[in-house]
């Protein structure tokens, strides 16, 4: 038998506030093309997205993948 510990409640916020973040950071991005920002500017928009796609897709395999718990030890 397979134990598995409860899906954590906090999973799907922290997943619905990275997607929200993300899609503020594109159109930031787009803003920031829009108006011709230093390549400065457009640099850190790129790798705050690029953090931000990576703690989604962490979140996203945490949330469908949940880790078994240890079986109990005999006595």
């Amino acid at each position: 038998m397979v134990w598995r510990r409860a899906k954590s409640q906090a999973l799907p916020m922290k997943v619905e506030q990275l997607t929200e973040r993300l899609r503020r950071l594109v159109l930031e991005r787009q803003s920031l093309r829009g108006r011709g920002a230093s390549t400065a500017d457009l640099e850190r928009n790129r790798l705050e997205i690029v953090r931000r796609q990576w703690e989604l897709s962490h979140a996203l395999i945490e949330s469908h993948n949940p880790e078994p718990l240890p079986l109990p030890q005999a006595a």
